[in-house]
């Protein structure tokens, strides 16, 4: 059976481990840790066991140089492109600049429906309130009108890691964190989705119903019915398996690996600390079919998991 491959949630993959990725490629498989319990495990990449890649990056610069070769092996795939407008100390190593100019080159060379905007999280402090947040996003609007027809959003899930990051920049710069009510981010998200559509894109709201309504429909992130419309007209088969609450996506296989992602985002729920993230980053072996360990130890991992499938 055909899977759908997410690369990925747990890093950003293509702006930084596209010589990694693509050796899974010319391997046809990639080993994955799972980060809840350690399991280890592998995902086949052969064209003829994938029905879709879904990206996640927040710069798919370093990875466009790879796409024609995807294309030429018959994969399928669309991107999720998360282009926000928060400050640096939020996002300390993102370049929005190339960030926007290669979402305008993918958005070309495929179509604006391959293009899933994230303006994802929205971040709320006394650096980027409400009224930022509005002309940013008006700003944003206009640049990509044409490029694509989604953006999705969603505010910010504190999770304990995101709050010890939040603590740490509040001691070392002057931004305060802002918490805000149910209702002042229903008004601010409606506002925004007033601003796309002024734009041609239709809002989203990712793993927050109580965001849905008129103007803004549930996301669907890792989005099956997208699959068909793309690549599969004549009908793709898929479960929806959130994971999350209130996630909507389809099931799917995720080969990236937490706190290995060093773009440095304090909101992030995958990285315990940039630090971290900045080490395994720098001590990367791209030979690994482990994300995020050393070829040694992912070869005895594969030598086990053989083994034990040859027992079996």
């Amino acid at each position: 059976m055909k899977r759908i491959i997410s690369v990925s949630r747990r890093t950003d993959i293509p702006a930084f481990y596209s010589d990694w990725f693509m050796g899974r490629i010319r391997e046809g498989f990639a080993g994955v840790v799972h980060p809840f319990g350690g399991r280890k495990y592998l995902v086949s990449l052969r064209p003829e066991d994938v029905a879709c890649f879904v990206f996640w990056s927040k710069d798919f610069s370093p990875f466009i140089e790879h796409l024609e070769i995807l294309d030429t092996l018959g994969y399928s795939f669309y991107f999720n492109y998360t282009v926000t407008a928060l400050p640096a100390m939020f996002e300390s190593h993102v370049n929005k600049h190339a960030a926007i100019d290669s979402l305008k080159q993918l958005s070309n060379r495929y179509s604006p429906q391959h293009i899933q905007w994230r303006y994802d999280p929205i971040l709320l402090s006394n650096r980027c309130d409400q009224t930022f947040h509005l002309r940013a996003f008006e700003k944003l609007a206009s640049e990509l009108e044409g490029f694509t027809e989604r953006c999705i959003i969603s505010f910010v899930t504190e999770y304990k890691k995101v709050t010890r990051n939040y603590e740490e920049l509040e001691r070392t710069t002057d931004a305060r964190i802002a918490n805000c009510s149910q209702e002042f981010k229903i008004a601010l998200a409606n506002d925004l989705a007033v601003i796309a559509e002024r734009h041609g894109i239709r809002m989203y709201s990712c793993c927050g119903d109580y965001l849905t309504g008129e103007k803004i429909k549930k996301a669907h992130c890792v989005d099956g019915a997208l699959i068909e419309t793309l690549f599969s007209p004549e009908g793709f088969s898929y479960d929806i398996k959130p994971t999350r609450k209130e996630c909507g996506c389809a099931q799917s296989l995720d080969i990236g690996a937490y706190d290995t992602c060093p773009h440095g985002c304090v909101y992030c729920y995958a990285n315990a600390n940039k630090r971290r993230a900045d080490k395994a980053f720098n001590s990367h072996d791209k030979q690994s079919a482990f994300l995020g360990y050393p070829k040694s130890e992912s070869d005895r991992w594969l030598a086990e998991i053989q083994n034990s499938q040859h027992e079996s």
